[in-house]
C-alpha cells in the first residue's frame, strides 16, 4: 500500500465551526507514550502537519516546517508532524525522523481520529486549531485554517523554485493578531492519505 499512494491535488474546504479536544487514546509520541492533550498550559494555538514517510513532497517540507516552529517559538503555539497512515509504525517513524534529522514534535495518529477531526486527505496538508474563547476545558479547539503550506508546489511534479505564498505561516499570524484567518487560493499537492479501510488487515 505505501507504494500505492495516489498523488492528488485536493482542494480544502475549512470547517470554521469545528470544536475537538484534540485528545484521544490512540495518538501517541515516539515513545509509544499515550498524548491526553497536545496543548501544554498556557499554549493557544495547535499546528498540526499531516505527513507520511514515503511522500516525497512531505519530506522536502521538513525544513520549512523546522523554519516556522522556530519563528513562532515562545508564542503560546504547539507544532506536530502526525503521521497517520496504517503503514508508518512506530518503528518506521522513528527511523524516518532519524534520517531527516526532524525538529518538530511527532505524533502518531494510528486510529486516524486526528485526520478526521482536522478534515485533511492529504500529505502534506496543515491544519490550525485555535483554543475556543471562555472555554475553561483545555482540551476544547475550534478549527480555523487547513489546507497547503505555502504555493511551491502547483501540481506533482510541477513547482516552483520558491514559494510566493505562504498560507500556513499568514494563517498564523492571522490568529496571534487576532484578525480573519487567510485561507488558501489552491488546494494541497502531495500524497493522498490512506484511509483505515484499505490497509491490510494485519496492519490495521
Amino acid at each position: 500500500m505505501r507504494n500505492s499512494l495516489k498523488c492528488a491535488v485536493i482542494a480544502a474546504v475549512v470547517s470554521a465551526a469545528t470544536c475537538a479536544a484534540l485528545a484521544q487514546s490512540t495518538i501517541s509520541d515516539l515513545k509509544a507514550r499515550t498524548i491526553p492533550q497536545l496543548a501544554a498550559p498556557g499554549q493557544q494555538v495547535i499546528v498540526l502537519l499531516f505527513t507520511a514517510t514515503d511522500c516525497p513532497i512531505s519530506n522536502r517540507s521538513i525544513p520549512e516546517i523546522d523554519r516556522i516552529a522556530r519563528e513562532f517559538s515562545g508564542q503560546g503555539i504547539a507544532f506536530y508532524w502526525v503521521f497517520s497512515n496504517p503503514e508508518d509504525t512506530l518503528a518506521v517513524v522513528t527511523q524516518h525522523a532519524q534520517q531527516f534529522k526532524t525538529e518538530t514534535p511527532i505524533l502518531i495518529d494510528s486510529a486516524q481520529d486526528l485526520v478526521h477531526q482536522a478534515h485533511v486527505r492529504v500529505a502534506p496538508e496543515a491544519a490550525v486549531f485555535v483554543r475556543q474563547d471562555g472555554t475553561r476545558q483545555d482540551g476544547q479547539f475550534r478549527e480555523v485554517y487547513h489546507g497547503r503550506i505555502d504555493n511551491r508546489y502547483i501540481t506533482f511534479g510541477h513547482q516552483r523554485p520558491a514559494a510566493t505564498v505562504h498560507d500556513l505561516e499568514n494563517a498564523i499570524q492571522d490568529v496571534l493578531q487576532h484578525h480573519p484567518v487567510r485561507q488558501p487560493d489552491g488546494g494541497p499537492v502531495g500524497c493522498s492519505l490512506v484511509p483505515l479501510q484499505f490497509a491490510p488487515a494485519a496492519k490495521r
